[in-house]
């Protein structure tokens, strides 16, 4: 353990914490440690912001009524750098412990910091089809969570990409507002039985299984979607404002999946209070092993996180 005044013999890239991942949960935590009067670092090989970066409008954040995903991730960023937050734009290809003590490595250059405290912000990244037309209308017309973009299509076309307990959950949501969904899978649907009952019964909601989709179409605007079966000839159109897509997930814990503390999905499994298995790291937002994935629950996991971090390095410095 180090002495009482280990801060004061603090040099170049030593911290007391450090915050891999800057959208919102790591964002929110940054600023929650520099309130805490901790000596941070801010780590992304992004712009800050994470996935709201890539959504066009966001109308569930409370007091903010409808922004863009961009001007949020701003705003966030800009609060961080009125207080002091120091931010760098760094690859993290390895975590590991040394003792008490926590280094991370990064891509530029070897670079190396070390933190007796963690936390992990490196949230999720959706899986892609891959097919033409998805990245021309990422998002702007192809989303990820129809709880955040699907009220902009109240009583417009929709089409959901996918068959599970996701997909079929959501296209129940939008079934609700739009004028017309349809759901497009290259399975049967795999959901709850339940579930997929309400979802046939549904009078505006049309099902398309075992269905490849490939392409998307528009000009300046998404309208379509193009799809087939398996081993026909006659491809199909679903005309639609706007594609919601559910085919799973990729967690982005690449560099730290060897510490023993994500679950088999890639995600980091922790308790109440963000603390994982390992004392000092602790992990905040879409990374966590959760149910609901927004914003508004990635910054409470955020202050949660560094109120915890903060806790740890007072019992460290102790």
């Amino acid at each position: 353990m180090p002495p009482p005044d280990y801060r004061e013999a603090l040099v170049d890239n030593n911290y007391d914490l450090i915050i891999v991942g800057g959208g919102p949960a790591g964002m929110t935590a940054a600023i929650y440690a520099v309130r805490a009067n901790l000596r941070l670092l801010l780590l992304d090989k992004l712009a800050a912001g994470g996935q709201m970066i890539n959504t066009n409008e966001i109308e569930n954040y409370p007091g903010l009524g409808r922004v863009s995903g961009p001007d949020l991730a701003v705003k966030m960023f800009e609060h961080t750098q009125e207080l002091g937050v120091e931010f760098d734009y760094k690859t993290v290809v390895d975590i590991r412990t040394e003792g008490d003590i926590k280094r991370v490595v990064c891509a530029e250059d070897g670079a190396e910091y070390t933190a007796p405290a963690i936390i992990l912000c490196t949230g999720t990244k959706p899986r892609r089809l891959n097919v033409p037309g998805e990245d021309r209308f990422a998002g702007d017309g192809i989303s990820w969570c129809a709880i955040c973009d699907g009220p902009q299509y109240r009583n417009k076309r929709t089409a959901i990409i996918g068959g599970g307990n996701s997909a079929v959950e959501e296209a129940l949501y939008l079934s609700d507002i739009c004028a017309e969904v349809t759901l497009v899978t290259n399975l049967d649907l795999t959901a709850a039985p339940k579930a997929c009952e309400r979802l046939r019964s549904r009078r505006n909601v049309e099902i398309h299984v075992w269905q490849e989709v490939l392409a998307f179409e528009g000009e300046e605007y998404l309208t379509g979607v193009r799809f087939r079966g398996a081993g026909e000839a006659t491809e199909r159109r679903a005309p639609c404002d706007g594609v919601f897509e559910y085919i799973g997930f990729e967690a982005c814990s690449g560099p730290f999946a060897a510490l023993g503390i994500v679950d088999r999905s890639g995600c980091v499994v922790v308790d109440s209070h963000m603390r994982t298995a390992v004392p000092g790291i602790f992990a905040a937002g879409d990374i966590t092993a959760k149910h609901l994935r927004q914003i508004v629950t990635s910054v409470a996991d955020g202050a949660v996180a560094a109120n915890s971090a903060a806790t740890y390095l007072q019992e460290y410095q102790n």
